[in-house]
């Protein structure tokens, strides 16, 4: 496996290297911001030319190994990825801290207590990661068609008629974005309304993970937790005021806990 780090100056260049021969790449300590000319290799845009598989990074062509694999490491201890980041890897979290447990709360929470909300939200973050992909899957078909492009451009009747196609098709998928974001943030405005119970709740789980510093025998899984959290949610006197209804929650989680 080859070890890289981001900030290396001939990190691409190794990258490249590497997926020719098909070795592994561990690329480590990688920010919130993933560099976008590794997005190719995210999605795995690999294309057909003259009988072999390629695929481009930045500008290059290079044929790809199936051997190939990639993986990257963090130091955040809770990374914040852009939707159109987590649609395209597979992102395991080994810690468990506040603000990460917090979110989790939140979001099951609004599962269980506005279910059709947090389906909506999940909906649109996957439909705008879609269409972001979409658009950069034009972007570079059009780069490629450009580049296979024997003479006069012009002359290219099938390359001109995909760049009409394609320009109308951008512009539908611009104006559903920007519909679709505009939803999405109503959407986690009402979202917030319920962060306080989980902000309460995971204070809770922190105070209880610090009771094994006292004696060992006090130990609590996160799954015992949380499925102590969505039993409160069921069990809880339910009201259609929502402040009402998460002081209820509240006191009946922090009771039981």
């Amino acid at each position: 496996m080859e070890v890289i780090k981001p900030s290396g100056k001939d990190c691409i260049k190794r990258i490249e290297y590497c997926i020719r021969v098909g070795r592994a790449v561990l690329l480590e300590n990688v920010t919130d911001e993933i560099d976008p000319a590794l997005d190719p290799l995210l999605t795995k845009q690999t294309f057909m030319q003259g009988g072999q598989e390629m695929i481009r990074i930045s500008d290059n062509s290079i044929p790809w190994n199936k051997d190939f694999k990639f993986f990257m490491t963090t130091k955040l201890s809770n990374p914040h990825y852009i939707p159109e980041i987590m649609v395209k890897v597979t992102l395991l979290n080994f810690f468990i801290t506040p603000v990460g447990l917090e979110d989790q709360l939140l979001g099951v929470l609004v599962g269980r207590e506005r279910k059709e909300l947090e389906d909506q939200k999940v909906h649109f973050v996957q439909q705008n990661a879609a269409m972001k992909a979409q658009l950069e899957d034009i972007q570079s078909t059009i780069l490629r068609k450009l580049d296979e492009v024997k003479g006069n451009i012009l002359d290219d009747e099938e390359l001109i008629n995909y760049l009409e196609k394609s320009k109308v098709t951008t512009a539908e998928i611009h104006e559903k974005v920007a519909e679709a974001e505009v939803t999405e943030k109503e959407i986690d405005a009402t979202r917030e309304g319920y962060r306080s119970m989980a902000f309460h709740s995971s204070i809770l789980y922190f105070c209880c993970a610090m009771l094994a510093n006292v004696d060992p025998m006090y130990q609590y899984s996160l799954q015992w937790f949380v499925q102590l959290f969505v039993s409160s949610i069921d069990t809880a006197e339910r009201s259609e005021n929502l402040a009402t209804r998460l002081e209820s929650l509240k006191n009946y989680f922090t009771h039981n806990f």
